[in-house]
């Protein structure tokens, strides 16, 4: 995430560089119907916090703070039910499962492959969605928002070595999930896909 100069822009600007990046990654936290709203509460919060901003932090980091205790303060105000709904968040990064994908099989191919590779992508975040919230938080700082373990810590405010036993405790908990969820082939385009298992809700 590259630093900005504050002197150089206005808070418009500061907004439009960053508001679809918070639309992602607010959905990905509390659902999309929630995210417009938590993103207009985060930048007011944002805007009034300017004027005491030091520069010696990056500006990505110090808004996706915000961001993430105007969600924590959102799910403070909400019953347990309603924290687990069913999340879909925009399209985004699904390498979470790095080189722990599991078992893969050959598979005829299979025709729509941009319908059936958004389907793949909405399961998966459907399973991201079951995880304990602070592995999903840290799972969609370092896949969706590409920041660096530093960078989540300094987020969290949290050690580098607990961001690490996270994310490993947050890959290990998904690629569990998908294991007993999903089947895994290659499709026509020797790209990984994956259906249901029969008898999984």
């Amino acid at each position: 995430m590259p630093l900005m100069n504050l002197q150089n822009f206005d808070f418009q600007q500061l907004h439009d560089a960053y508001r679809s990046r918070m639309i992602r990654y607010l959905a990905g936290l509390a659902g999309v119907d929630n995210a417009e709203d938590l993103c207009q509460e985060v930048f007011v919060k944002v805007e009034k916090g300017l004027k005491g901003f030091r520069e010696e932090a990056q500006l990505s980091t110090w808004i996706y703070r915000i961001a993430t205790n105007t969600y924590h303060d959102h799910v403070r105000g909400r019953t347990f039910k309603q924290q687990q709904q069913e999340m879909l968040s925009p399209t985004g990064n699904i390498d979470a499962l790095e080189s722990e994908t599991p078992g893969v099989t050959e598979q005829p191919p299979i025709a729509e492959q941009g319908a059936i590779k958004k389907e793949m992508i909405e399961c998966i975040r459907g399973y991201i969605n079951q995880l304990p919230e602070d592995y999903r938080v840290v799972l969609l700082l370092s896949e969706e928002e590409c920041f660096k373990n530093l960078e989540i810590a300094e987020i969290l405010q949290i050690s580098l070595d607990n961001v690490k036993i996270r994310l490993h405790r947050a890959r290990a908990k998904l690629k569990e999930l998908l294991e007993s969820n999903c089947e895994f082939y290659l499709d026509g385009q020797s790209d990984i896909a994956c259906d249901r298992k029969q008898g999984c809700d």
